[in-house]
């Protein structure tokens, strides 16, 4: 072909560069967050004995620091640099490139400042309060539009595999973040969920399930449809294969949130639909594992040289491993065992540090070479790096499935005369000790290898001469274009806004199905007449029970099993939760279940435990809470948190608003009275009276039967 009739363009390399330098950056810091709260579960000193880096609060420091931080950047480094090449188009806006950059580390460094203080709604994975729920929008709509528009601009009639995968995750981000995100603010960082108790824990766990789906797994495979092929200088192994993976991946993992919630106060007919649709999600994500490792067939005599494809086998590896454990756990007498303790923990970061952090890390390898024009400073770094990566998901893992069996089979376990054996939850904690700390020796060991392949990108970039923008030529398309006989999803593949709305409509089905009754048909939260709004002093007190991160320790959802309702009390019900905006079943429990503590111990107790949980529950890796001792509750805007929960339904009295202060100060002073009468002096106003006001409250709405 005449070069006339090509059209030159330039590839955006610097922002790639900014990208990836991000995610190692960031990847870094999460994970050395990560190691710093793995080493407080058998060492709770390791807190320095402050409010802002005790467990509680810097676990959605890490959970955010490398989901959004360290995946996030990888995954917009891997598409800034593979999208342009795939579609023979520069990105559609360069300016839109650095506000998505700049924007999304600003969003990150605010992570950063508000979760160690406490500002945070309490949703996994979503943790971070309304103005940044906002401009995380704002930067997703900036990158989205600026893909669209790449995409609309391209040279390359067909959408590779890939494109597609970008564009689903895209779009159905955008709808899971916007929807789970809806609150009514009270303050500029407080707000309450726009949804309550079983309401709020679907639309949690739809958004939970899926943003793994979504952000962790559907970019990937997307980066691994591009990356690999070039790292082995291999076809994509099925073309049919990648159609059937791409469309029935993205249709049933919307249906599959609920399994987080099985044997809990959700709707039975839910928990069975994310039952099913969960099961048949293994089908398509081997589907995409089997694509990608047949790939590399005819050249896997380089994967024992090469360590980018190293990276790449275990990674796409640990996602068939991953999705094989998602269905097993979704099966109900699988999830009786797994829910609540370590073995969630362990499959989570299979699929983390093996899936995100290998497939990273290789592509990051195959990459910064490219862009510096050079090669890979050390290799033999490369290879070590891997190494201490694979010995550090099996110390991390293997011990967390240990310690995951150990605590369910000694909870569950009754001796002779009928009664637990085990009768004290923090039997069973005690055990975890040597487990936890090989957990964190693991952790320890790959963010080691993540410091490493930092310095080795480095001096890879050091030896070689960056190229800012790299030059291409490809002929404009033409507008006519009519092929006989093309095969269906040819022809999708060329026209992006039909499939757009096809993709669209496909993850949109099953949120809808599963949510919109639970909204709209009461009889799926049967109302409980004694259930009553909590008071002005234990609305607070929750506030700051959430402040705190309680909920990353304690679950509010006692099951019905025996050996559950023997130890805790009576099992939840539905109607229970409607006016806990957000709700707090939780998903891990390192303490026993709170959902009856209400009246179980006086308020002295409640004090002393918060002092020195030793003190009160010998062996116990709970950090002590001085600080709330002293702390003056700041109650100011408790009238317009009243008035947000009068708008959401809540149905305190017309003008509750005004009396609700003299209210707070009065209960405050009963239990300041009560604990003087035990021998301690506080003041009404502290924190700890407000917190002890809302755990006395937990669980007494409803009469209870006795528990040991």
């Amino acid at each position: 072909m005449n070069d006339t009739m090509l059209e030159r363009f330039q590839y955006d390399n610097k922002i790639v560069k900014y990208f990836g330098a991000a995610t190692i950056i960031w990847g870094v810091i999460g994970m050395l967050v990560g190691v710093l709260a793995a080493t407080q579960l058998f060492l709770p000193e390791a807190n320095l004995g402050n409010p802002y880096t005790t467990f509680g609060r810097i676990r959605p420091l890490h959970t955010n620091a490398v989901i959004f931080a360290f995946v996030g950047n990888a995954i917009f480094a891997g598409v800034y640099y593979s999208m342009p090449r795939l579609l023979k188009a520069p990105m559609w806006k360069k300016s839109l490139s650095w506000f998505h950059f700049y924007g999304w580390q600003i969003i990150i460094l605010a992570a950063v400042l508000t979760l160690p203080l406490g500002l945070t709604s309490s949703k996994e994975y979503a943790e971070l309060e309304w103005p940044i729920d906002i401009a995380i929008a704002v930067v997703w709509v900036a990158f989205g539009a600026n893909m669209i528009g790449t995409i609309l601009n391209r040279r390359e009639r067909h959408m590779y595999v890939a494109i597609w995968f970008y564009l689903a995750s895209f779009i159905t981000v955008a709808v899971l973040h916007i929807v789970n995100s809806l609150a009514l603010p009270v303050t500029l960082f407080k707000s309450y969920s726009a949804y309550a108790g079983v309401q709020d824990a679907l639309v949690q766990w739809w958004y939970g399930h899926n943003a793994v789906a979504f952000f962790l797994t559907t970019p990937f495979l997307g980066l691994m449809y591009y990356f690999l092929p070039k790292a082995a200088n291999r076809p994509v192994y099925s073309y049919k294969l990648s159609i059937i993976h791409f469309w029935s991946l993205i249709f049933l993992y919307m249906w599959a949130g609920p399994h987080h919630l099985l044997y809990t106060s959700l709707p039975e007919w839910a928990q069975v639909l994310g039952t099913v649709f969960s099961v048949m999600l293994l089908a398509p994500s081997w589907g995409g594992m089997v694509n990608g490792l047949l790939t590399l067939r005819g050249a896997w005599d380089k994967v024992t040289n090469d360590p980018v494809l190293k990276f790449m086998v275990v990674a796409i590896t640990a996602y068939g491993m991953a999705t094989f454990e998602g269905p097993m756990l979704s099966f109900k007498n699988v999830s009786a065992i797994a829910h609540y303790t370590d073995w969630i923990i362990a499959h989570v970061h299979v699929g983390g540090l093996g899936w995100n952090g290998f497939l990273t890390f290789g592509m990051l390898y195959w990459m910064w070479p490219r862009l510096f024009k050079t090669t890979i400073y050390s290799t033999k770094l490369a290879n070590t790096h891997f190494w201490l990566g694979v010995l550090g998901i099996i110390f991390y893992a293997l011990p967390m499935y240990v310690a995951a069996l150990t605590q369910f089979l000694m909870l569950r376990e009754f001796d002779e005369m009928g009664k637990l054996a085990y009768g004290n939850f923090l039997q069973t904690v005690v055990e975890l000790v040597p487990m936890y700390m090989l957990r964190a020796f693991g952790g320890l060991l790959y963010v080691s290898g993540a410091i490493l392949m930092g310095y080795n990108m480095f001096k890879t970039a050091k030896q070689g001469t960056f190229v800012a923008t790299e030059e291409d030529s490809a002929p404009a398309l033409t507008k006519s274009y009519n092929p006989q006989g093309e095969f269906w999803h040819r022809a999708w593949e060329r026209k992006p806004v039909f499939f757009a709305v096809l993709a669209t409509v496909a993850i949109l089905i099953g949120g809808v199905v599963e949510i919109v009754p639970t909204i709209l048909v009461k009889s799926n939260i049967p109302t409980i007449s004694s259930v009553k709004p909590y008071t002005a002093l234990e609305l607070e007190g929750r506030d700051i029970y959430i402040n705190n991160g309680c909920v990353g320790c304690h679950s509010q959802m006692i099951r019905p099993f025996r050996f559950e309702t023997e130890r805790y009390g009576e099992y939840s019900k539905a109607g229970e939760f409607v006016y806990d905006r957000p709700f707090l079943w939780g998903s891990k429990r390192t303490g026993p279940d709170l959902h009856r503590v209400g009246g179980k111990y006086p308020d002295s107790w409640h004090y002393f435990h918060m002092e020195d949980p030793r003190s009160m529950s010998p062996g116990s890796l709970m950090p002590p809470y001085p600080w709330l001792k002293t702390n003056e509750l700041n109650y100011s805007d408790l009238p317009a948190k009243i008035r947000t929960m009068q708008k959401l339904g809540v149905p305190y009295p017309e003008g509750y608003d005004q009396q609700a202060v003299a209210d707070l100060e009065a209960q405050a002073v009963k239990i300041a009275l009560n604990l003087e009468d035990a021998g301690v002096a506080v003041m009404p106003n502290t924190e700890i009276v407000a917190l002890i006001a809302y755990l006395q409250r937990l669980g007494t709405d409803i009469k209870v039967s006795s528990s040991n």
